[in-house]
């Protein structure tokens, strides 16, 4: 918490209204319900669990994802992606995630998806891309009519227990100047180690290109070093086993090991996800997540959403945890933002003006009102709150 009153904790409409960035969010974890049952039906996929009842849909994807397992969370993106199919399906679906990011206050979101997912019924890998860098833009034209701002970059995925990367990667580099912000690699981490694709990333690095890599979210501290020192990663994907590299003596001292004094000494990115973290195991409680402890040492930690169907959250649903865990406010939802500019895949005078032009403005003046107005933090937690050093 920062060293303000706690009488500053934001409420649940201001949370909303707050400008976010975000730079760790999954195509396919984040449709719609409903949009996935009319998919479904259009298309003749029948193997949703609920193919009637949008609501009860929604729960069993949040139920199924409670599991505790990565590999069992993972295991519901086959109904997503059966029905992410088509290129106007995957038009639509983007379209519907840029919509509904700006509707919770998100000015600057890169969401990734794995192009190699979506050729079942024929499409090549750029019709694939440039299908959903039309529903981003779609999506952006109808945040700007409903009075939102938002601007959405591509990161495409590689799967790392296939073999497609480095042919995604140089998918990435075609088109990164279209839309496409940068590369990733996601999947189950165990016994798929991200230097089984050093190719891909060797070529991202001749081509002066952006990748960020999932490590240390079910797999702890070797993962996270191999994507740094082996493949040259620019952010961590969760990276929220660092925790694993930081002992915290009874008396409140920190020490941190080698690694952890180089991930928080070179400013690396860490895209913290905290209500997916719970759901995968990586950790016990809102209360016991690593983040708490990362803001307080100043690591260069962000909040995400990781996949908002399968763990029912918005950004605006992370901030309200961490608001009623940590007692954050404005400032500290500020500080998250800004790390997440600063890391964000696009060039730094476009960064810099996001921050300087939206970002502080907003947050600037949402405390105004509290200056003017007031509140206390019954009404912060009561209203659904539950809640700059880079």
């Amino acid at each position: 918490m920062t060293s303000e009153s706690p009488l500053t904790l934001p409420t649940r409409e201001q949370i909303r209204r707050a400008p976010k960035a975000l730079l760790h969010d999954h195509l396919d974890g984040g449709l719609r319900p409903a949009t996935i049952i009319e998919l479904a039906r259009e298309c003749g996929y029948d193997g949703l669990p609920e193919p009637d009842d949008a609501g009860r849909l929604e729960t069993w994807f949040r139920e199924a994802a409670d599991s505790g397992s990565l590999v069992r969370y993972l295991e519901t993106f086959a109904h997503t992606c059966a029905v992410m199919q088509t290129r106007e399906a995957l038009t639509r679906v983007a379209a519907e995630c840029a919509e509904d990011l700006a509707a919770d206050g998100v000015v600057y979101a890169e969401v990734r998806y794995a192009p190699e997912q979506h050729l079942e019924r024929g499409l090549t890998l750029e019709q694939v891309v440039e299908a959903v860098n039309e529903g981003f833009r779609e999506g952006e034209r109808r945040a700007r009519a409903a009075g939102h701002r938002i601007r959405v970059g591509a990161l495409l995925t590689a799967m790392r227990h296939a073999a497609r990367a480095l042919e995604i990667a140089e998918l990435a580099n075609r088109y990164r100047d279209s839309g496409v912000v940068g590369f990733d690699i996601a999947g189950a981490e165990a016994g798929h180690p991200p230097t089984r694709h050093l190719d891909a990333f060797e070529y991202l690095k001749r081509e002066n290109n952006h990748f960020t890599i999932h490590a240390g979210e079910a797999f702890g501290l070797p993962s996270i070093w191999q994507a740094l020192q082996w493949c040259g990663a620019d952010r961590l994907g969760h990276g929220v086993r660092i925790i694993d590299d930081i002992e915290v003596a009874d008396d409140g001292t920190v020490e941190l090991g080698r690694l952890a004094s180089y991930v928080r000494d070179k400013r690396v990115p860490l895209e913290l996800c905290p209500t997916s973290n719970l759901q995968t195991g990586a950790a016990p409680s809102y209360a016991e997540h690593p983040i708490g402890l990362l803001r307080r040492l100043h690591f260069r930690a962000t909040v995400n959403t990781d996949n908002r169907l399968m763990g029912g959250t918005t950004m605006s649903e992370e901030f309200a945890h961490l608001v009623r865990t940590f007692q954050y406010t404005l400032d500290d939802m500020q500080w998250f933002t800004v790390n997440a500019m600063k890391s964000a895949f696009i060039p730094f005078d476009e960064r810099l003006a996001m921050i300087n032009e939206v970002v502080k403005p907003g947050y600037a003046e949402l405390k105004a009102e509290w200056l003017f107005h007031g509140s206390t933090p019954e009404a912060a937690l009561t209203s659904g709150s539950g809640g700059s050093a880079g």
